[in-house]
């Protein structure tokens, strides 16, 4: 009884209504967790953590890299799912969480591209290289912007949402590329540190600023894709009767 009770509690945040409601509880805490893993990592990474023998301070710079490297290919993954599955099953809420986590992955995506750059200046003495890596990660910006191109030009949001989903899961291909192009070629891009098969190579205090930065990546993800699904089912749900109601009493 208590798994059916659970069942039919989570499929009901399957509808808009429900959902939009759900979002708008969980969006404080999520901004919050964010400052609060954001603060205890900078003062981890940026203070507590020793200078690397090699990079100095330089290395810095991956407190603000890794986290929204990483990001960018878990979100990209994360909207071509729920592309496919409103794809697949004509499910409404799936294509807006689609469209809604693609602003974000475009940001950190670039915001990956730019602290690279950041990196690679005093590491490889250029802004940039054409690397396997780097330029994987250029056509992931490439990607979200075409997927949000593609919407944009598609006035009949069902369409839009499958023209979308169609590239969405295409792109998908791109994601393993970035991953282990370090491994398929030889590239300037540094391996990775932590590996879920190997212990890592770092001190625990730098480890713990990057976990603690990821997280709080993660959270202000989850908040800001939140906020903009929220926006984006009002648009679409303006003619039923809880959306009219909620803008005229805000409940």
């Amino acid at each position: 009884m208590v798994t059916m009770a659970l069942k039919i509690r989570w499929f009901r945040y399957a509808a808009p209504e429900p959902f939009f409601h759900l979002a708008g509880k969980c969006i404080p805490w999520f901004f919050t967790l964010a400052l609060s893993f954001f603060g205890a990592g900078f003062y981890a990474g940026f203070v507590l953590a020793p200078t690397d023998f090699q990079q100095h301070d330089a290395y810095r710079i991956i407190y603000l890299h890794v986290p929204v490297a990483w990001m960018s290919m878990f979100i990209y993954v994360v909207m071509a799912a729920w592309a496919g599955i409103g794809w697949a099953f004509n499910t409404r809420l799936s294509s807006m969480m689609a469209s809604a986590l693609a602003p974000t992955g475009a940001l950190l995506t670039f915001l990956a591209l730019w602290t690279g750059a950041l990196w690679g200046k005093p590491t490889w003495g250029t802004w940039w290289v054409w690397d396997a890596r780097l330029t994987s990660e250029l056509i992931l910006l490439f990607l979200y912007i075409g997927f949000m191109a593609l919407q944009a030009a598609i006035d009949e949001p069902r369409r839009a949402d499958k023209a979308g989903a169609v590239l969405a899961l295409v792109g998908v291909v791109n994601i393993p590329v970035i991953y282990f192009s370090v491994q398929w070629w030889n590239t300037l891009h540094q391996g990775a540190s932590i590996s879920l098969t190997k212990a890592p190579t770092m001190a625990a205090t730098m480890l713990s600023g990057l976990v603690l930065m990821g997280l709080a990546c993660w959270m202000y993800a989850l908040a800001a894709v939140l906020m903009r699904v929220r926006c984006i089912i009002l648009e679409r749900e303006k003619k039923s009767d809880w959306v009219r109601r909620y803008r005229e009493g805000g409940v």
